[in-house]
């Protein structure tokens, strides 16, 4: 069983940047795809970003031209760089990994981490 753990979170100023880390215990298998999710209180998850296999990511338009996810395979490890912070972005981050599905808030749904808090004030 693969495990996945997060790290990087912590409270910003709006404009400020965060980058979230995601380590996996084992090697993800190459079908696998990667990604982020968030969750803030009171509102349902939803993807945020993916990175699929052929080196193709996708974005929450919310989150466009803001963040950037990013993965070092020989470290099985996955990132999420978070820049021009905004408070519509506190939540908890989640890192996930499984197989594609089209729709991001539906895909890489197999393994999960623990989720780490992004808090950014105005």
């Amino acid at each position: 069983q693969v495990q996945l753990a997060e790290s990087g979170g912590g409270s910003v100023q709006a404009g400020g940047s965060l980058r979230l880390s995601c380590a996996a215990s084992d090697r993800i298998w190459s079908s696998y795809c990667m990604a982020w999710y968030r969750q803030a209180p009171g509102k349902e998850r939803e993807g945020v970003a993916a990175y699929y296999t052929g080196d193709a990511t996708i974005y929450a338009d919310s989150v466009k031209g803001r963040f950037t996810i990013s993965r070092d395979n020989n470290k099985n490890t996955w990132y999420l760089q978070m820049n021009s912070l905004k408070p519509e972005d506190t939540a908890m981050y989640f890192c996930a990994a499984g197989p594609e599905r089209r729709a991001l808030n539906d895909t890489c749904q197999g393994y999960w981490g623990q989720g780490t808090q992004v808090t950014v004030s105005s």
